[in-house]
């Protein structure tokens, strides 16, 4: 089977400059919901931002027309973080705060709590036809003293027991006096239901600042064992841009804290995991040049995580953010950000063959 590649979204096309920030599931009838954000005046992480989506019934081939799921006024709706559960219900967790709050000013405490990073949930039981709602969860997942708030990138986990399980991340206050100095302090956590979504809690929470560990974006998947993997972006300089870690329970805790994974050499930037069971085997997404956002490679993992192998090169064009999907027993999905001369170009869907990964 050859690869096949779509783009569903483009830049400065549909009413928005730029589209960020992929996250794609197969829902039970087998269509698939590409979601991204859709931002409606420049390529900034602030401002006049909505949630959007395109479906494909035959497997990414095809997409159809752009939908808005999330419209947050003027303001900004970002970071979807969708998740289909055993129910066939889908579930998009996704925060939202005001145009004026910045990145830079939520991490440095100049924004109100009102008007900083708050996390909401909705679902649509149609295929995400049509969605709920959305429901504000902010009070049961997230901490006081946390400034910036950000959910995953990309698809969220239900695990065998039914427990979903949303990787996150936040900003602590600075230690000291200098508040230049507080981006250097990110920390990871999970948002975890075990009634299908109804109520949250906080799961782990990694909050390590000894300055080799700087845990940013989160991805995670279940392993065959029942262990919980999570990957995480690193923006500590060294060593490398990548950590993860293990759980036991689900996510209530993590067996080691955050750990430098030095096998996997990249840029600093999300990437995606997403484990197989026909055949078993653990697949990460994102960009293989170490010093930019470039070269998305596929890699592979045989032993949860511990060691990594290059399986799948897309190609050297500039590549950022990206998400996985099992597509059917033969395909795997990537949807990723990625253009000629910028990473930001395009979002677009490949269907990378099972048997080239594995």
């Amino acid at each position: 089977m050859a690869d096949e590649t779509t783009v569903p979204f483009r830049a400065g096309r549909e009413g928005y400059a730029s589209f960020r920030i992929p996250a794609v599931v197969l829902t039970g009838s087998g269509s698939l919901l590409a979601f991204c954000e859709g931002r409606v005046g420049s390529q900034d992480d602030f401002g006049n931002i909505d949630v959007v989506l395109k479906r494909s019934s035959d497997g990414g081939r095809t997409w159809g027309p752009l939908q808005v799921v999330v419209k947050n006024g003027d303001d900004l709706a970002g970071n979807p973080a969708p998740v289909v559960l055993d129910t066939g219900r889908i579930l998009l967790v996704h925060v939202r705060n005001a145009a004026a709050a910045t990145e830079d000013a939520i991490r440095r405490g100049k924004v109100s709590t009102a008007n900083g990073r708050r996390i909401w949930v909705q679902h649509s039981d149609d295929d995400g036809l049509t969605w709920s709602a959305a429901r504000e969860i902010t009070g049961q997942v997230k901490k006081a003293n946390w400034r910036w708030y950000a959910t995953t990138p990309g698809h969220a986990v239900q695990t065998s027991t039914g427990r979903v399980v949303v990787p996150a991340n936040h900003s602590l206050p600075p230690t000291g006096t200098d508040n230049g100095t507080e981006g250097k302090y990110n920390g990871g956590h999970c948002l975890l239901s075990d009634d299908l979504g109804r109520t949250w809690r906080i799961g782990y929470i990694d909050d390590n600042t000894n300055g080799y560990v700087n845990v940013n974006e989160t991805t995670a998947a279940e392993l065959p064992d029942g262990r919980l993997y999570f990957n995480t972006r690193n923006d500590s300089p060294s060593p490398g841009t990548r950590a993860d870690a293990h759980s036991g329970d689900g996510g209530q805790t993590l067996a080691k804290p955050f750990r430098p994974q030095a096998g996997l050499v990249g840029p600093v930037v999300e990437c995606s995991v997403l484990q197989l069971r026909t055949p078993d085997v653990l697949l990460f997404s994102g960009p293989a040049d170490p010093g930019f956002r470039a070269l998305m490679t596929v890699r592979r993992s045989h032993d949860g995580g511990t060691t990594w192998q290059d399986a799948y090169t897309v190609d050297g064009l500039p590549a950022a953010y990206s998400d996985l999907v099992r597509v059917d027993d033969e395909t795997v999905g990537l949807l990723y950000e990625t253009g000629d001369f910028s990473a930001y170009e395009t979002i677009t869907f490949r269907r990378i063959p099972v048997a080239a990964l594995a």
